[in-house]
C-alpha cells in the first residue's frame, strides 16, 4: 500500500496506494512510510503523492480503537520527512485530512489539484495534533489561521489554501509531473550546493 520508486538521477517518488479506502493510513502503512523516508535521507529529491482522488483521509478510523490516533509513529514520520537533505514536494492529488497533514507540512513544497480540500478535525475527534504540526502550520499561515483549522474545524478549499500559504501552487493537470519538473534544478546541481541553499532557507 506504500510504493517507493526510483525515478532516476536521485529522484524518488513515494506513493500512498490505498484508493479504495481514500488512502487512509494504518499503523503498518505509517511504519512503512517512516522506514521509507528514513532510508531516503540521501536522496536528491522526493515527491510524495497518493493514488485516486484523495491524497489521504488521515488515520484509518478502524484503527482508532487501537490507539493509532496518539501513536508516536506520526511524529516519527514527519520528522523523517523534515530531515531529508534533498528537496521534498507533496504532490497532493486530492483532499488532505487529519493526521496526514503532518506529512505535507514537513515537506519543502506543497502542490495541489484544484478540487483539493484541507481539514484537520482533531478538536472534533478528541485527539491532539502531532506535536510539530501546529508550529509548522503557524509558520506557513500564522497562528490565527492555524486555530481556524485546528480549533474551528474549517475546511479549506485549494484556492483559499493557496491564499493562506498552506500550499504553494495549484496545478490544473498532472500534479506529480509538475512536482517532478520542479526538482530538475536540484537534481542537476551539486548535492552540497542544493543542501546549502536548503539550509539557508531554514532547512
Amino acid at each position: 500500500m506504500i510504493r517507493s520508486t526510483d525515478q532516476g538521477g536521485g529522484l524518488w517518488r513515494v506513493t500512498i496506494d490505498r484508493p479504495e479506502k481514500a488512502n487512509s493510513l494504518t499503523a503498518e502503512m505509517l511504519e512503512t512510510l517512516a522506514d521509507t523516508f528514513e532510508g531516503l535521507v540521501e536522496a536528491r529529491a522526493v515527491v510524495l503523492t497518493g493514488t485516486g482522488r484523495v491524497f489521504s483521509a488521515g488515520m484509518d478510523l478502524a484503527a482508532a480503537s487501537e490507539g493509532l490516533g496518539t501513536s508516536p509513529v506520526w511524529e516519527r514520520l514527519s520528522t523523517a520527512i523534515a530531515a531529508q537533505k534533498g528537496l521534498t514536494i507533496a504532490a497532493l492529488n486530492g483532499t488532505l485530512a487529519g493526521g496526514a497533514t503532518g506529512m505535507a507540512l514537513a515537506c519543502d513544497l506543497r502542490l495541489a489539484v484544484p478540487d483539493a480540500r484541507f481539514f484537520y478535525p482533531v478538536m472534533k475527534l478528541g485527539f491532539l495534533p502531532q506535536p510539530s504540526d501546529p508550529g509548522r502550520m503557524a509558520a506557513l499561515i500564522g497562528p490565527a489561521r492555524t486555530k481556524l483549522i485546528l480549533m474551528g474545524g474549517a475546511r479549506i478549499p485549494a484556492q483559499e489554501a493557496l491564499t493562506f500559504g498552506l500550499i504553494d501552487r495549484i496545478v490544473d493537470g498532472d500534479v506529480v509531473a509538475e512536482a517532478e519538473a520542479l526538482c530538475a534544478d536540484t537534481l542537476t546541481a551539486a548535492p552540497d550546493h542544493a543542501m546549502a541553499i536548503k539550509a539557508m532557507c531554514g532547512g
